[in-house]
């Protein structure tokens, strides 16, 4: 094994992106917001007029749905989770925490529906364009409730510091705007400023309560074949009472299953990197995750160095290992999990040249 394949094993460089742009996503739709409710109280400044904050609120907003589509797309390439493209338009139909997930969709229905009736403005007419640009409002606690729910960083400080000062912000702005309420509109003070107070509160107690406690992975709808090879986790498994009997009941006997997926190869040092991600289903149900690095030659790869994920549905950790043999399209590999169960594989795979769809099928059985 190459020196430095071990840097090749951890997420690929879709997930950085998908958590980076979600991350920025927020920043950008929070900065859009506040502008737009500032920009309501009609501030007079010579260097920032009416219609240039008018212009930098457009430009964000639109910035903000430049960000969502790579977020999409980059969560749907990373091939981890099983998101689809379709998950990214219609909320709450994906098998991967439908709930959370959706509400992302949902949030970003929503700016997309600003985009489109903005541009027909003219024609819609100013009084539903305003009604649907109040959306907007609208996608920013959804928003917030999808990284809350669904974001992979939400314990890491920075993110609770940055989803924090975020809502601070939009706060601040609602706070401003309540105070220059003109009395045509006095009696929307009263459930403007109830709203306010309960919206940071009612959020505060749901992060607590749910997506900083353990298990909360399991609770958001996470598939079963997931839990055990989270991003991160294959570096650190995580022990659970009772895995070795769960193991034991599930791997404990021969089997074979049906595969299906995907392959990808990116150049790498000195080489390249084959990168499958496979849905396991028939007398056992999960993922398995290859990562092959090697020397490409005659159309094929000279392997260096291997690794092996399986994710079985009942088993909570990830069995890991690294192949034994290549040939061709089949290899053969065992993979162990932190309670000692021990699985020797066969893998005999049928590759689409034209769209790198992989299909084949795996066999195991106790070491």
């Amino acid at each position: 094994m190459t020196s430095d394949f071990g840097a090749t094993l951890g997420p690929s460089a879709y997930w950085y992106l998908a958590r980076g742009t979600g991350a920025v996503a927020l920043v950008l739709l929070t900065a859009s917001v506040v502008i737009g409710i500032l920009g309501s109280v009609r501030f007079s400044a010579a260097r920032w007029p009416r219609f240039a904050i008018d212009s930098v609120h457009r430009d964000v907003s639109l910035l903000v749905l430049v960000v969502l589509v790579i977020h999409i797309v980059t969560s749907v390439l990373d091939g981890f989770a099983p998101i689809t493209l379709l998950d990214g338009v219609i909320p709450f139909v994906s098998g991967y925490r439908p709930l959370w997930l959706g509400l992302g969709t949902l949030a970003f229905d929503l700016l997309l529906a600003i985009v489109v009736t903005s541009l027909v403005r003219r024609r819609l007419g100013y009084r539903a364009w305003r009604a649907v640009h109040w959306f907007a409002y609208g996608s920013w606690p959804i928003a917030v409730l999808h990284g809350l729910g669904t974001g992979s960083d939400i314990k890491q400080w920075w993110m609770l510091v940055l989803t924090v000062v975020c809502i601070v912000a939009v706060l601040g702005a609602v706070w401003t705007r309540i105070a220059h309420v003109s009395s045509e509109y006095s009696g929307l003070r009263a459930p403007a400023t109830a709203l306010a107070v309960i919206t940071p509160i009612g959020l505060m107690i749901f992060t607590l309560a749910g997506p900083l406690q353990r298990g909360w992975a399991r609770k958001a709808g996470t598939p079963a074949s997931l839990l055990g090879s989270l991003h991160g986790a294959s570096s650190a498994p995580v022990a659970v009472a009772g895995s070795s009997s769960a193991a034991a009941s599930v791997l404990g006997r021969a089997f074979t299953a049906s595969l299906g997926g995907n392959l990808r190869q990116a150049p790498a040092p000195n080489g390249a990197v084959v990168d499958l991600t496979l849905r396991v289903s028939g007398q056992i149900r999960g993922r398995l995750r290859v990562r092959i690095a090697g020397h490409p030659i005659g159309g094929g790869l000279s392997m260096t160095g291997s690794q092996v994920d399986l994710a079985v549905a009942g088993v909570p950790t990830v069995l890991q290992g690294t192949i034994d043999s290549l040939r061709g399209t089949a290899f053969s590999a065992r993979v162990t999990d932190t309670q000692g169960t021990s699985v020797e594989l066969r893998a005999d795979l049928r590759i689409n040249d034209q769209t790198n769809a992989v299909t084949g099928t795996l066999s195991g059985a106790p070491a």
